[in-house]
């Protein structure tokens, strides 16, 4: 890819001008250390610039915005006012088009940043975006990659060299396209089943977590971060699973972490994995933790939790950066419809709240576009300029590790031919099939029902019918039918409200009217279930009267039929525990592992074609 605004010294290396000075400074120059490069570019920094470092927020794509002008995702401000007035350089993306136009617009933008007064390139950052969620506050599901499981369905393949293969698979994608930091892993526990995010975990156990989180940060990163590393920002430090009532810290209702069980160092032990694998960023969680010798303010406000632990017990000098919005409220048409996450702290102003986050060891705040508060706070002498730099000089470093002052250009043609290539794609749907887990397989004297053979007639509910013909007779009549196949998923309580409405908390059971349907079925026909389990579900009269149960973690319909007719075999197991009952839901500690009464399937289990039950 040409870049632009390139010069020549006499001895013939050539070096991107980035302030346009027609000098090599030292910044400039790849043939000098980082800290050297950083410490040059630090020192011509204006405090304006240095405080637009330290925000990380959302910008729509918009590959027929040639000016960047058009209106954020989230308000007024177009990505210009971004760059150009408050020196922001670090965004977030949702949607994204194809690859290709991925890279043409992601090349736009870096010679639009590329014209600000020291030329400093864009971050760009993902979500998980390789498997099956569609909620933009968690995840999304991208067409232009492979697909894969959900990270709880990497869990279940109990492989960590093939979630070292995945993270690989993925870091070329996305360095194809430009995004050159994850937002993800999750290192945190699911060890409170009904929280809404525990398909974006590795379970509950912390030791099956914590060898997965290694192999996924090393298939980001590599050994040692670099030009053609994706930057890692492992989340919710310091663990994000014990909710109190499972509701999630995105909502007041949701804002406290409990440890009945005294297991909050247990919930480090993926953490420590991930700084063994030398994740490069970090991020705190919303939840304020309740009934520990530590302050009860988010952990995004958390002194006792960023310095105290993560900085001076752990050792961490990389990217502290705060989840998304813990500072000001999001309006829409005059109204607040995300309220600050500022648990702890909702009676401070926002300038205070920046002010107790930098004390806390915070460098950058994520979601957030208000850097004038920090050249407030600055200039009315309430921080110093030292401690900004202390965060900016990380920040500057990340970027000059990753190669983006170097070349952040792409190639679309090789965007086009790696995002989605096909044999990441086959990987994926590969994991997809190992990620399954078989929970029965006929009862009694009934004997196995699985694998099915020949083309029976079937009866299907949430299944494809074009992708099912490939495997049987496409009935409409159950009674036609010589066998069901029943795709459903994990039940949830639906709330109210846009955001809410997306993460699935509450109750883990079929309510009546839905289980009397589902339990009709399958007592008029030999029925296969194969439930989506994005987190656990109580299902004790779906185990018992159906012929055969499975659990999937993210997977296509070809994928499920393909375990369920044996054109593969079985071998995934449960990363969590399914429950017996909501009683036993209720009465099992947040943050402790596998601890319901008599679940109705442990931790670990899964079948495979020569057992049964």
């Amino acid at each position: 890819m040409t870049q632009p605004n390139t010069l020549q010294t006499a001895d013939g290396f050539t070096y991107r001008d980035l302030n346009h000075n027609g000098r090599l400074d030292p910044y400039e120059d790849p043939r000098r250390p980082i800290e050297e490069r950083v410490d040059d570019l630090l020192h011509q920094m204006t405090l304006e610039e240095k405080a637009g470092l330290m925000f990380h927020t959302f910008i729509n794509v918009d590959p027929s915005d040639e000016t960047f002008e058009s209106a954020g995702f989230m308000g007024p401000v177009s990505t210009a006012e971004m760059l150009n007035a408050r020196h922001i350089n670090h965004f977030n993306l949702f949607r994204i088009p194809s690859p290709r136009e991925m890279a043409i617009w992601h090349n736009r933008l870096q010679r639009f940043a590329e014209h600000t007064r020291l030329g400093i390139p864009v971050s760009i950052s993902s979500d998980p975006r390789h498997a099956f969620t569609r909620n933009f506050a968690a995840g999304t599901t991208t067409s232009g990659f492979s697909q894969w499981p959900e990270p709880i369905g990497l869990a279940a393949t109990g492989d960590a060299k093939l979630v070292h293969e995945f993270a690989d698979m993925a870091r070329q994608e996305y360095v194809a396209v430009g995004i050159r930091t994850a937002l993800h892993p999750m290192a945190d526990l699911a060890t409170e089943p009904r929280w809404g995010r525990c398909n974006g975990t590795f379970g509950e156990d912390a030791q099956l977590a914590a060898e997965m989180v290694y192999a996924y940060v090393r298939g980001f990163q590599g050994e040692v971060l670099g030009p053609d590393s994706v930057a890692c920002m492992t989340k919710h430090f310091p663990g994000g699973g014990p909710q109190k009532d499972g509701e999630d810290p995105h909502f007041p209702e949701g804002k406290e972490q409990v440890y009945p069980g005294g297991m909050f160092d247990y919930h480090l032990i993926p953490f420590e994995a991930a700084f063994r694998a030398g994740t490069a960023m970090i991020m705190p969680y919303y939840g304020q933790p309740i009934g520990l010798p530590i302050e009860e303010v988010g952990f995004g406000f958390n002194k006792d939790v960023i310095t105290g632990l993560l900085r001076q017990k752990y050792g961490f000098d990389g990217v502290v950066c705060t989840d998304w919005g813990i500072l000001t409220d999001v309006e829409l048409e005059g109204r607040v419809v995300f309220e600050a996450r500022a648990w702890g702290v909702e009676h401070l102003s926002v300038p205070e709240r920046v002010l107790k986050a930098l004390d806390a060891g915070v460098d950058q705040f994520g979601g957030e576009a208000c850097p004038e508060v920090i050249v407030d706070l600055v200039r009315s002498g309430r921080i110093t300029e030292a401690r900004i730099n202390q965060s900016v000089r990380l920040l500057l470093r990340d970027k000059f590790r990753l190669g983006l002052f170097d070349n952040p250009y792409l190639d679309p043609d090789a965007a086009e031919r790696i995002a989605g290539h096909p044999t990441f794609r086959q990987a994926g749907e590969l994991a997809q099939r190992k990620s399954i887990v078989l929970l029965k397989n006929g009862s009694g004297a009934q004997g196995p029902i699985l694998p099915l053979h020949g083309h029976p007639r079937v009866y299907i509910e949430g299944i494809d019918p074009h992708t099912a013909t490939g495997y049987g007779e496409v009935v409409q009549n159950i009674e036609q039918a010589d066998v069901a196949i029943l795709r459903l998923a994990a039940p949830y309580e639906q709330r109210d409200g846009f955001l809410r409405g997306l993460f699935h908390q509450g109750d883990l059971d079929f309510k009546d009217e839905e289980k009397a349907r589902i339990l009709s079925l399958l007592d008029r026909v030999p029925t296969i279930v194969d439930l989506y389990l994005d987190r656990p579900a109580v299902i004790p009269e779906i185990a018992s009267h159906s012929s055969a149960l499975l659990g999937d973690f993210g997977a296509n319909d070809a994928a499920v039929l393909d375990v369920i007719f044996g054109r593969f075999a079985p071998v995934g197991k449960l990363p969590f525990e399914l429950p017996s009952s909501m009683e036993a839901v209720r009465n099992q500690k947040p943050d402790v592992p596998h601890d319901s009464a008599n679940p109705l399937f442990a931790f670990g289990y899964g079948l495979t074609y020569d057992q049964t039950a």
